[in-house]
């Protein structure tokens, strides 16, 4: 098989933003809460029902209980920690997810469908 790669390099442009995006959704749990919405990966609405929520989170005391869990956050003190970056709105029509904080790590779960499923990890 000949691979075409043009005068600008292109080709290897995207399968380098490929793999970076892959690289980047696939590891997931920490979390850090940025100062602005524009640096952040996902705008966060928290509700104040579990029945309002697109993913019902719980909060662990360690990273290493976070990994590959969607519903499970740890959240870090820097930028360069985290696995996803959020900025808590005000409103819900703001917002590209609506969570709600759980007691108890079995009730951490996804409400229902949502288009960031298994894109948190």
């Amino acid at each position: 098989m000949k691979w075409y790669i043009d005068e600008s390099g292109c080709f290897m442009k995207q399968c380098f933003a490929i793999l970076i995006a892959s690289a980047t959704a696939a590891v997931a749990g920490n979390v850090y809460v940025c100062d602005y919405d524009y640096q952040a990966d996902l705008q966060i609405f928290v509700v104040d029902y579990e029945y309002q929520a697109d993913i019902s989170v719980f909060v662990v005391d360690y990273d290493y209980q976070a990994d590959d869990e969607d519903a499970l956050w740890y959240f870090v003190d820097y930028e360069y920690q985290s696995d996803i970056d959020i900025y808590y709105v005000d409103y819900e029509y703001q917002a590209d997810l609506c969570v709600y904080f759980v007691e108890y790590e079995y009730q951490a779960g996804w409400e229902g469908g949502s288009k960031w499923q298994q894109r948190l990890h």
